[in-house]
């Protein structure tokens, strides 16, 4: 199972080309404007408005040889521990080896926003940030499905 935290994700038509090609379920979760579908491999989840409710609703679901696809470091943590491959959209793999210091120099860049010493500003997400997703986000599926493989279930 593929989840996707759809709130501003620009790798939307990636995710699904990719998970197309794989066979596996993908699971847009936000808390508006979802393209409704009609193929029975994409649910589209419509959470409340809640803080973190599209985080929490993925967090409680996802779970070993899930792939969950997330820009939120705090959500990229719960995931990883359960067992989940996690990737941002711009390829960045999430795993137990980086994800305490990803976790960390979050928490750092929120401190120096809050104390004036850094404005912020996110880098445009480019083209070859699209080609690492894609190579990135194919990696992870083929290896949700080996697991699923060596365990006998469905990928």
């Amino acid at each position: 199972m593929i989840y996707v935290d759809a709130d501003a994700c620009p790798v939307k038509p990636e995710v699904l080309k990719v998970a197309e090609r794989h066979g596996l379920e993908v699971t847009f979760v936000a808390n508006s404007g979802l393209r409704p579908s009609r193929d029975p491999m994409i649910r589209n989840v419509i959470v409340s408005n809640a803080f973190d409710a599209a985080d929490n609703w993925i967090a409680e679901r996802a779970g070993a040889g899930d792939v969950v696809v997330t820009g939120d470091v705090p959500l990229a943590v719960r995931c990883v521990a359960t067992g989940a491959f996690v990737s941002g959209p711009t390829g960045r793999v999430f795993d137990e080896t980086n994800i305490g210091m990803a976790s960390a120099m979050r928490d750092l860049g929120a401190h120096l926003r809050e104390t004036g010493e850094s404005k912020g500003y996110n880098a445009a997400f480019s083209p070859k940030d699209r080609s690492r997703f894609l190579e990135t986000f194919d990696r992870l599926c083929r290896r949700a499905k080996s697991l699923a493989a060596e365990a006998g279930g469905q990928p």
